[in-house]
């Protein structure tokens, strides 16, 4: 049979021939294709002129061409397809045919391959056995002399072996990424990635940077899922719309805030709450503090039950009465009081009213 020149190689310049590329008759264990090996010399057309051996393989007459080696189709019933170097030419004394996984022969390929006789003599050949397992390329050299020969490709191949084969294997310096381990990607550009499922990924880095060092659980994140800005929602976040406005759906509970006096002196601090209760136990002086800046409004209520002891209450000077007269309490023991104040001005005035009295 004849090799059939297909294409420019894929590692060299190299034409790369063929074996069998008629009438896909592929070589079973019965019917190898066959190959006539002859051993001449070296021309300049040598892919490894000026290296090693002065001697080269010559395929059906080609010398040393670098080949495809066909497989694994299921065209006939075995696993793969067989090709027979037959080295019964006498030139071939003392230079048995073997494959190797670099021109080098630091690594011998063995797998599948079977050898017959002597070479040179009638009958001596080296077989191999393409499938899917074998590596995508071989290297047919001398076992006792360097760089008579070329490389074998392997098209049908899921074995990737060689840098210089069509996928690109990563240099000394590039680090693959695994699935079983963690690793880290540096100087890397992901174009549309996809993160554990088919999302695809459209946030800018300044926009993921955003969430650098953010802990919350997707829970939490989702409290961030309104509808509509300014209207509340379950288990939402409270935003304002557009205007500032929040509008509540469904009321506003604040707990309130319980004071106690010491010294005859108590002190409601508006940062606690708008809503406060004191049960009085001694006359007491009141101080208001923390109120919203000026210009903001801060209210609270203040509902203030007597003792037994018709306590008393001495007011800021701050706040305005109607008529500049602060209320009298309640004495009877548990009377409740209860008062409203107002401050637009940063404290300076606070605005107080009656809102009952004697509510026990």
């Amino acid at each position: 049979m004849a090799l059939t020149k297909v294409s420019k190689g894929l590692i060299s310049t190299d034409t790369v021939f063929e074996v069998d590329a008629l009438g896909g008759k592929y070589g079973s264990s019965s019917a190898p294709v066959t190959i006539a090996v002859t051993v001449g010399t070296k021309t300049a057309a040598h892919p490894y002129n000026g290296d090693g051996s002065s001697s080269a393989y010559f395929l059906d007459g080609l010398e040393a061409p670098a080949i495809y080696l066909n497989g694994a189709d299921n065209v006939t019933s075995d696993s793969g397809y067989y090709y027979k170097f037959d080295q019964s030419d006498s030139t071939n004394s003392t230079h048995p045919l073997r494959f190797y996984l670099d021109a080098d022969k630091t690594t011998a390929y063995t797998t599948g391959v079977t050898t017959s006789g002597t070479p040179g003599s009638s009958g001596a050949y080296t077989q191999i056995d393409v499938d899917e397992d074998t590596p995508s390329i071989l290297y047919y050299q001398c076992s006792s002399h360097s760089y008579m020969g070329n490389y074998a490709l392997v098209p049908a191949s899921n074995v990737i072996n060689h840098t210089e084969a069509l996928i690109s294997m990563p240099t000394a310096t590039t680090t693959l990424v695994g699935t079983d381990t963690t690793d880290t990607l540096t100087n890397k550009t992901l174009t549309s990635p996809k993160i554990n499922e088919d999302v695809t990924v459209t946030s800018t880095a300044t926009e993921l940077n955003i969430l650098d060092g953010v802990t919350a659980s997707t829970t939490e994140i989702n409290y961030l899922d309104i509808t509509t800005l300014g209207t509340t929602q379950a288990s939402k976040v409270v935003t304002a719309d557009a205007n500032g406005v929040v509008k509540f759906d469904n009321g506003i509970q604040e707990e309130s805030t319980a004071i106690t006096s010491s010294s005859n002196a108590a002190t409601l601090n508006l940062r606690d709450g708008t809503v406060f209760t004191h049960t009085l136990t001694e006359n007491v002086t009141y101080t208001f503090s923390n109120p919203a800046a000026s210009g903001y409004a801060s209210g609270f209520t203040l509902k203030v039950t007597q003792d037994s002891s018709a306590r008393t209450i001495t007011w800021p000077g701050s706040v305005d009465w109607a008529a500049a007269t602060a209320p009298t309490l309640s004495t009877g023991s548990g009377d409740v009081d209860v008062f409203v104040f107002l401050t637009v001005d940063g404290g300076t005035i606070y605005y107080g009213f009656t809102a009952g009295q004697d509510l026990s």
